[in-house]
Order: C-alpha cells, then structure tokens, then sequence
C-alpha cells in the first residue's frame, strides 16, 4: 500500500487518468504543482475518453497554443475555436450509453457550457472537484508555494508530475499500480482499454469506482 507515512506531488491534470485518481485516495496529503513551468503534450490539458472509433484525446486549447511559455499558473484557456462545444459532444458521444452518464452530466455539464474559467489551472481544479465531491473523496489538495526541481523535492514528498503521462514512452514504470479490467462501453469492439480518464471510469461504474480505485493500489 503506498502513501501511509508520505505524501505526493502531482500535476494539474484535466479529468486526470484512473492511475491519477489512484494517487489522490492513496496518500494522506495531496500537492499539486503550482508554480512549475507549463508542460505541453501532457495531462495537464489533455485527457483520454474511449470512443465507438477507439481512444480519443480531448485536449483544452491555451493561448499562444505550440508557442505558449511560462508558468502553468498564467496560462490561459483559449476561445479560438468551440473547444467547449467539442469535448462536450464527444463525451455525450462516447457515455451517453454508459449505465451512470446521466446520474454524473448535470454536474459536469456546466464546464462545457459556461465560459466562466480564464486560467487552466482553475479550470482544472473546479473540474477535478466536482468528481471528488461525486466519489466523496475528502483527501484535502494543497498547492505549493513554491517550485522544488526534481531531484530537489521533500523527502515527504512523491514526486509524480512528470513520470504520469499520456505518452507510453514517457510514462514511468509504476509498481504501486495495476489497472485491473472493468467494463466499458465498447467493450465488445476493442476489449479492456486501461487508464483512461476518470470519466469513463465513474460512467461506466459509478458509485463503484472509489473500491475499484482502492483494487488498483498495491
């Protein structure tokens, strides 16, 4: 079992992947990283939902897109196209069929309508929310207040913010995890498709999901 003396540190993710989620109910404290400089092509603005033509990439637009620079804390959400209307279309597309869509979309509806969220960071962090408040999960997430490099973190700190990726081949090796099979929406078609986004975890399990986040910890 991890996480019984120490805490973690992780990334701002968007709807992170199941093995994220595992992190969060794992470990007595949670730090999310605040003040890092913005990371492209990771899980802080992209997830992962299973769709009828396989793994699609949802992936929130930041100003400046491939050019964009600095702190993740500045960076801001971009309205250059309907990104809202899009990831909104494919979630509804991909779990409108799933057995616990409709108990969760009123909740999660309003991202993907109201165009309230400047900062990524915000955006994350209120959307994130609203699922841990759906799982009753109250592992408090703290945000530092300063940047540590890697290699120069707290000793009561995990350091994940860069081994948790959506890239097989920068995803590290993770011994504290195993994403046992549960069925998804197009099952049949591809087979078990593991660590997706917690939205298809919490759709297609419902109030399941926080005992099977709990199977997946060694």
């Amino acid at each position: 079992m991890v996480g019984q003396q120490k805490g973690i540190l992780l990334s701002s993710a968007y709807l992170g992947p199941v093995q994220y989620f595992t992190k969060i109910i794992g470990y007595p404290s949670v730090f999310i990283e605040y003040w890092e400089s913005y990371l492209k092509q990771s899980y802080r603005n992209r997830t992962v939902i299973l769709t009828a033509n396989g793994a699609l990439q949802l992936t929130l637009p930041i100003v400046n897109g491939p050019r964009a620079k600095g702190p993740l804390k500045e960076q801001q959400l971009s309205d250059e196209y309907p990104w809202q209307q899009i990831h909104w279309r494919g979630i509804v597309s991909a779990y409108n069929n799933s057995p616990f869509f409709e108990f969760y979309a009123d909740d999660l509806a309003p991202f993907f309508h109201q165009k309230r969220w400047k900062f990524l960071i915000d955006f994350n962090q209120e959307i994130q929310q609203v699922v841990l408040n759906a799982l009753n999960i109250k592992t408090e997430i703290n945000y530092t207040a300063e940047y540590f490099p890697p290699g120069n973190v707290p000793a009561q700190l995990d350091d994940l913010r860069y081994t948790l990726h959506p890239k097989p081949q920068r995803q590290a090796d993770d011994l504290n995890f195993v994403a046992n099979p549960y069925i998804q929406v197009f099952h049949e078609k591809f087979g078990f498709v593991p660590n997706l986004s917690i939205l298809d975890l919490l759709f297609n399990e419902g109030p399941e999901t926080i005992n099977y986040l709990r199977s997946c910890i060694r």
